[in-house]
């Protein structure tokens, strides 16, 4: 997803308590700096500040990070040469979004999955009509011909 200034996350929607993938392919990418770091904070006050070096590859410089708890996810961008790309002093700004209860309750139910439960009667019964209708298809065409032969037990 395109957000601003050459900024790509791989998710639709930034969630606290997830990783997501950055790429970057701004002013540094098209200068053809060497090196960039990500500077990066959570909330209005950039709480739990963290700077990781960026990989270059062909996509742009690139990076994993752990979105933590917070109302928002602040960052900005230093080349070696310490220059900013802080989005003309006002920061790359994006709002998190908490983990929705539906989601929890999907895993819950997830973690359930693998216990046994019995089986529907539906679906026992579909099982028997099908193995009905398949013994009618294969044996009664048989039985009209006259090619179907009962086995005999020999008993000497």
């Amino acid at each position: 997803m395109e957000l601003t200034k050459n900024i790509f996350f791989n998710t639709d929607k930034l969630i606290e308590n997830s990783k997501v993938k950055i790429s970057y392919t701004g002013k540094f990418y098209q200068e053809k700096c060497e090196k960039v770091i990500i500077h990066y904070g959570f909330g209005d006050q950039w709480e739990n500040v963290h700077d990781i070096e960026m990989e270059n590859t062909e996509l742009g410089f690139q990076t994993e990070i752990d979105l933590l708890e917070g109302k928002t996810f602040n960052f900005c961008f230093k080349n070696e040469k310490d220059e900013w790309d802080n989005n003309n002093g006002k920061n790359y700004v994006f709002p998190l979004e908490k983990i929705s209860q539906e989601l929890i309750s999907l895993e819950d139910e997830a973690k359930q999955l693998g216990a046994a439960r019995p089986l529907r009667r539906s679906y026992l019964w579909s099982k028997k009509i099908k193995l009905a209708v398949y013994k009618i298809i294969t044996y009664l065409p048989k039985i009209i011909s006259g090619n179907y032969k009962k086995k005999v037990n020999n008993e000497n």
